[in-house]
């Protein structure tokens, strides 16, 4: 199997289970079972509505919350447990995230050259040629060396600012980018220009893009693979051209129903009634006998009932 081919990071079983109160707890699954794969050089959508779990899918590889149970591995490693410093200090080398918000990324205190001296020193200390890598990192997102790095971050909008989280990936050659509504914060002229580099950079450097967003129309503009999330479950997976074209369960095809068209009017006698969904759902797995998965086509799986969340409180 070519290296392409290969997965650079598998999670299986991920379950993550957040817990409030004191005496009396409550708990919320926010991901539940949830078994994916990210390949070099190809971009795989996470879509689902806000509160769906994207977000703690996200956290989760980049190892910012652990896991209730599951297992994440990179490169063939299981890096589910890691403790020691360093280790993580290196799997924190190799993926990197952009987020909704580029301001909070940022010391508002730092100019943006004094950030990437931080950068170097922490995970690249030996390199020599320090000055000229950033150029070139900045200049592949088509950003101004001599206008950006004796700037503050308040003084740069919020495209520049992804940009420069995208260089900072560049300058560690990083091996997957987690990219979480990356764009939401942008305006129309701005987006598409973030997107298409993104797409680039995954191509051009083998970079695998686990892009998060609530956006379908996006999903379809960017992706290879799609991921569909409902409650924390992964419903629908696989090829997007055949998770959009082929939309097999219900909530999959709620989703689809509910983009507008651009050459219709919308119809105002529509109504979105989340009962009547949640009824679907559970209909559908009713009269599903199979557990689990099933391969609907080629690349191409549907989460037939759901896979129970052992009791892990």
């Amino acid at each position: 199997m070519s290296e392409e081919n290969k997965a650079i990071l598998k999670a299986e079983g991920l379950t993550k289970i957040f817990s409030s109160g004191i005496i009396n707890k409550e708990y919320t699954v926010a991901v539940n079972n949830a078994s994916f794969e990210l390949y070099p050089g190809k971009v795989t959508s996470l879509v689902g509505e806000s509160g769906s779990g994207k977000t703690t899918v996200g956290r989760l590889i980049l190892k910012l919350i652990e896991p209730t149970a599951g297992k994440i591995f990179f490169k063939g490693q299981d890096i589910t447990d890691i403790e020691d410093r360093d280790t993580k200090k290196e799997y924190y080398r190799q993926i990197q995230g952009v987020f909704q918000d580029p301001f909070s990324s940022f010391n508002p205190l730092f100019k943006i050259n004094r950030i990437f001296d931080i950068l170097f020193r922490e995970f690249e200390p030996e390199t020599k040629n320090r000055e000229e890598l950033i150029s070139q990192s900045l200049e592949e997102v088509n950003l101004n060396p001599d206008r950006i790095l004796d700037k503050y971050p308040h003084q740069l909008s919020g495209g520049q600012l992804q940009r420069l989280l995208i260089a900072r990936a560049l300058l560690l050659d990083v091996d997957i980018l987690v990219a979480d509504e990356i764009i939401s914060m942008l305006d129309a002229s701005t987006k598409m220009g973030v997107l298409n580099l993104l797409v680039d950079i995954c191509r051009d450097k083998g970079m695998a893009v686990l892009f998060i967003t609530h956006d379908l129309n996006l999903g379809y503009y960017l992706s290879d693979d799609t991921l569909i999330l409902h409650e924390g479950n992964l419903v629908e997976r696989g090829a997007t051209t055949k998770v959009y074209e082929n939309p097999y369960h219900p909530y999959t095809q709620m989703l689809f129903d509910s983009v507008p068209d651009i050459e219709e009017k919308w119809d105002r006698s529509k109504e979105f009634i989340p009962e009547q969904i949640i009824e679907a759902v559970e209909e559908f797995y009713q009269n599903n006998d199979e557990e689990g998965y099933k391969e609907v086509e080629e690349n191409h799986f549907v989460l037939m009932s759901i896979l129970e969340t052992e009791n892990y409180k």
